[in-house]
C-alpha cells in the first residue's frame, strides 16, 4: 500500500493514478469516510486525462490510527507533507464535507505554487456550531448527540446516517440506494473510533473566516439546498463571500452526499470550473509560480 510518513511520523495511505506530467486533482474525504468515497470522481477525471490523488485522514481509512493529531492543522500539515512528497504542483483541490475544511485550511497555508483551484462541495466552513458571532449555526447539543452515538454504538450510527439524512434517503419518493449505505459503513468501520469521535469537534467548532480570506486562487462552493447535515443557509453563501475569488453553485433539492447521488452533475460542473470557459485541459498550467527548493 502506498504510504507516506509525515512530519510527527504518522503513516498516510494514498492513492495517485494517471500520468505524473498530466494535471493533478486532489480529493479530500468526508467524515468518517475515506479516499473511497471518491471513486466515481477518480475514474471520471482519470478518463479526463487528469493526474488523480486522495488520501485517507489520519485515523481513518486505512492511515495509521494515531491517539493525537486529530485536529484541522494536523490535517492541513499532512496534506503540505503529502503535496511536498508527491511533488504536486498547480493541483485542484476537492474536498467534501469536513473535507471541505481540510482543503480551505490547506489550500490558505500551501506553499507558492502548489495550488490552480480549489472546489469544496457541501462543505462545513465558515463554522457550524452556533455562537455570538454565528447566530444561525447549529447548537452544540447537536454534535454532542453526534459523540454519545459514537461513543455508545458506532456501527449503528454508521448505518442510520447513510440510511437517511446523509443522501437524502429519508426523504419520500427518493430511491434508496443500498449499496451507497453498505459502503458508508464499511469506510467508516475502517477507522479509528478515537479519531472519529474528536473529528466531531474538528468539523463543527473549526473556523475557517480567517483561511476563506486568505484564499488567492479561485474556489468553486457546491452545496445542495437540501442538505440535511450542513445546511445550506449559514455555510455556503457565507464562504463564498469570504472568499477573494468564489463562485457559489447552489442545487436545488440535493443532499449532502451528492457527489455520490448525482456523481454525474457534480463531475461536470468541476470539470467546467477547472478547465474554464473554452479552455482546454492542456491549458491548464503545470506550475502557477515556482516552488522553494527544499
Amino acid at each position: 500500500m502506498p504510504m507516506i510518513t509525515t512530519s510527527d511520523g504518522t503513516g498516510i495511505f494514498y492513492k495517485d493514478w494517471g500520468p505524473k506530467d498530466a494535471p493533478p486533482i486532489v480529493f479530500h474525504h468526508g467524515w468518517p469516510l475515506s479516499a473511497d468515497d471518491w471513486d466515481n470522481q477518480m475514474m471520471f477525471f482519470l478518463g479526463e486525462g487528469f493526474r488523480v490523488i486522495a488520501h485517507d485522514r489520519r485515523g481513518h481509512g486505512r492511515s495509521e490510527q494515531t491517539d493525537h493529531g486529530n485536529d484541522m492543522d494536523t490535517y492541513a500539515a499532512d496534506v503540505i507533507d503529502l503535496a511536498r512528497y508527491l511533488d504536486l504542483r498547480s493541483a485542484v483541490h476537492v474536498g467534501h464535507s469536513t473535507g471541505g475544511g481540510e482543503v480551505t485550511r490547506y489550500v490558505a497555508r500551501a506553499e507558492p505554487g502548489r495550488v490552480y483551484k480549489a472546489v469544496i462541495i457541501s462543505a462545513i466552513p465558515p463554522v457550524m456550531i452556533k455562537k455570538d458571532s454565528n447566530p444561525g449555526g447549529l447548537p452544540i447539543e447537536v454534535f454532542d448527540g453526534y459523540r454519545a452515538a459514537v461513543a455508545a454504538n458506532r456501527a449503528q450510527l454508521y448505518v442510520d446516517i447513510p440510511s437517511g439524512p446523509f443522501y437524502g434517503f429519508n426523504r419520500p419518493g427518493t430511491q434508496r440506494i443500498e449499496g451507497l449505505i453498505r459502503n458508508w459503513w464499511r469506510q467508516g468501520m475502517m477507522g479509528s473510533i478515537k479519531a472519529h469521535y474528536e473529528c466531531v469537534k474538528v468539523f463543527s467548532e473549526t473556523d475557517f473566516t480567517d483561511d476563506l480570506q486568505r484564499i488567492e486562487v479561485p474556489v468553486l462552493v457546491m452545496h445542495g439546498d437540501d442538505d440535511q447535515v450542513v445546511p445550506v443557509a449559514d455555510s455556503a453563501p457565507l464562504a463564498a463571500k469570504l472568499l477573494k475569488k468564489g463562485t457559489l453553485k447552489i442545487y436545488p433539492g440535493l443532499p449532502h452526499g451528492m457527489p455520490s447521488t448525482h456523481a454525474d452533475l457534480v463531475n461536470r460542473d468541476i470539470l467546467e470550473f477547472i478547465r474554464g470557459p473554452g479552455s482546454e485541459v492542456s491549458a491548464m498550467p503545470q506550475m502557477a509560480q515556482p516552488v522553494p527548493a527544499e
